[in-house]
């Protein structure tokens, strides 16, 4: 492959950000390539004209950058995602001629996407942005090493204490809400929704801050925007594209969604 002889000549560059073209057009794959020989401390570690051939190269070579075509034949890239969905995800650029996709693009939390035919300035961006996600990334895997080193070390103090109450200000006075009779938890912008029983509670905080004074051991967040108590679930249903159902005893039906299915074990085995 013409990038090998490339990443050779290259070998004596300290740190070098690993990328992998995916594309079923031979040109496309030949002008992408070249714009990246451009580029220092680049490595192209390979090339793939299909879904299927890039599924197996991003989960065998564990590239930092892919740059997927949208559109291809069998698997396209949303199937490639999709497959990939619940491992290691490097740090996409979706590639497409149609504007259409961008939308889709970034619900599957592509870093970007470049439009055809792009210009060398467009794609320079895009990669950087790229390069600051995989920064970003394996400086939080580092954070995630050294926790999970302390909690061996120093296991009772590793893991904050968990809240029993939260209080919740509303019109005046101050409820106190008892954390172990929360059924699920809705984000809404700044404030989180508090579903107990028949009420729901406004509370002024993040989602990420609020998850974090809960105890993983009873609450699991299943998406971006909602947090359930495992207690409540009543049973699992599989839905499309990895995506699955969480029912709970009061007839709530929640989603967990696909970049989350990391999730799925450990649900599995709480409510069976």
């Amino acid at each position: 492959m013409a990038c090998a002889a490339r990443t050779v000549e290259r070998s004596f560059s300290p740190v070098k950000t690993r990328v992998l073209i995916v594309d079923d057009e031979p040109l496309a794959r030949e002008r992408t390539r070249s714009l990246l020989e451009t580029l220092p401390d680049i490595e192209c570690v390979g090339e793939c004209a299909d879904g299927a051939s890039a599924v197996a190269a991003i989960r065998k070579d564990a590239p930092d950058i892919v740059l997927l075509d949208v559109q291809m034949p069998e698997l396209d890239g949303f199937g490639v995602i999709s497959e990939l969905s619940g491992g290691r995800m490097p740090a996409v650029i979706f590639v497409t001629a149609y504007d259409r996709f961008a939308l889709k693009a970034f619900e599957v939390h592509a870093v970007d996407y470049l439009l055809k035919p792009f210009d060398k300035e467009r794609f320079v961006t895009a990669i950087n942005r790229a390069i600051e996600q995989v920064k970003r990334q394996q400086a939080g895997e580092l954070s995630q090493r050294l926790t999970a080193l302390l909690a061996d070390v120093r296991p009772e103090q590793a893991r904050p204490k968990s809240v029993d109450r939260i209080a919740v200000k509303s019109s005046g006075r101050v409820v106190f809400v008892k954390v172990d009779e929360i059924d699920w938890i809705e984000a809404a912008d700044n404030y989180v929704n508090l579903h107990v029983g028949a009420e729901n509670h406004l509370h002024r905080e993040t989602m990420s801050s609020l998850e974090g004074q809960l105890s993983p051991d009873k609450f699991m967040r299943i998406s971006r925007s909602t947090i359930v108590n495992m207690d409540r679930i009543k049973e699992l249903q599989p839905l499309f594209h990895g995506e699955y159902a969480v029912i709970l005893r009061n007839g709530a039906k929640l989603t967990l969604s696909r970049s989350y299915r990391e999730k799925l074990d450990q649900l599995m085995g709480r409510i069976s």
